[in-house]
């Protein structure tokens, strides 16, 4: 049986900024602990004041090096800063496998910054299921930035953009990025575009190419035209990165002026509201199926007695019961 935790001690430590309290509130919150409704009561109270930042691109554009720099940005301006890097799932442990933590070493000792590696757990998306709530942590815990950094997975990693204020799409050139970034629909989820390794041949040309999409794909975004910035960084010798916080913090104030980021932040809390209904339907039809409801029911489709539409709504009204 787990041990019960003493959640209000446990958030009074997160918000001192004691590490070991924030890295336990989240694992309360990834392995779905039993006090997780306590643990979410007891943040909701210190929550909404981080600005949440995604990172994603394709993998080897260089998003764990540009995570790293940006958090050194990002603390040079005085900033509490959290990192959830979210990484593929380990197929022996189910932990996380690359482990940024290592390669985020150099902040390992600053009190101002906190890192975790998230596993994806076969959640598509390039995001953990947990993530909404480990952002909430580090929210509640007075971390000023959040830079959740997604699994690089190409065409599946789009989801970042549900959770994110601002999202920073990474590229590089000579990936063949243009014509990837177009079939991910990454040029729709952009914020903010960033050509990492810009000391390589090429990366002019991928900044033109960008900004010619871009162009091409001018709109207006939920009251107000915002067209995505091109940035140009050599993240390894952390060139660019302050270039590219002023294009983050130019974004999150034509956010504010245009009431969208009270908007995004509630389209994101009704999906996390709804995630967790979902998963408690699911939970009570698991239910169900250990009483054999659902396989009663599916006997009764096969044999044509009933047809799908009908046993669902048996199920449902079981559900309720």
């Amino acid at each position: 049986m787990a041990r019960t935790v003493d959640v209000a001690e446990l958030v009074d430590r997160a918000r001192e900024g004691q590490p070991r309290a924030v890295a336990r509130l989240i694992s309360l919150v990834e392995d779905a602990s039993p006090q997780l409704r306590e643990v979410a009561g007891a943040l909701a109270p210190f929550c909404g004041n981080a600005q949440v930042i995604g990172l994603t691109g394709a993998p080897g554009v260089g998003k764990s090096t540009s995570t790293s720099a940006l958090v050194t940005a990002y603390r040079a301006r005085g900033k509490r800063v959290g990192v959830l890097a979210v990484d593929p799932s380990s197929p022996f442990s189910g932990g996380a496998l690359l482990g940024d933590r290592v390669r985020m070493g150099e902040h390992a000792t600053d009190p101002g910054v906190f890192i975790r590696s998230m596993a994806t757990r076969g959640h598509l998306g390039g995001l953990s299921w947990a993530t909404p709530q480990a952002l909430r942590v580090l929210d509640a815990a007075g971390c000023d930035v959040v830079l959740v950094e997604t699994v690089g997975v190409g065409q599946s990693e789009v989801e970042v953009v549900s959770l994110a204020d601002t999202t920073v799409v990474l590229l590089a050139p000579g990936m063949g990025d243009g014509i990837q970034a177009a079939k991910a629909g990454i040029l729709e989820i952009a914020d903010v575009f960033v050509v990492n390794k810009a000391d390589r041949d090429g990366a002019d040309q991928t900044a033109r190419d960008l900004k010619h999409m871009i162009s091409l794909g001018r709109r207006d975004r939920e009251g107000g035209l915002w067209r995505p910035p091109v940035v140009k960084t050599v993240a390894a010798r952390s060139e660019g990165l302050d270039d590219v916080v002023d294009a983050i913090d130019a974004h999150h104030a034509w956010l504010v002026e245009r009431g969208e980021l009270e908007r995004r932040r509630a389209t994101r809390t009704a999906g996390e509201i709804e995630a967790i209904a979902v998963e408690r339907l699911r939970s009570r039809i698991g239910g169900l199926r250990g009483a054999s409801a659902l396989e009663t029911l599916a006997k009764r489709v096969v044999a044509g007695e009933l047809d799908p539409y009908a046993a669902a709504d048996r199920l449902v009204e079981g559900v309720g019961a």
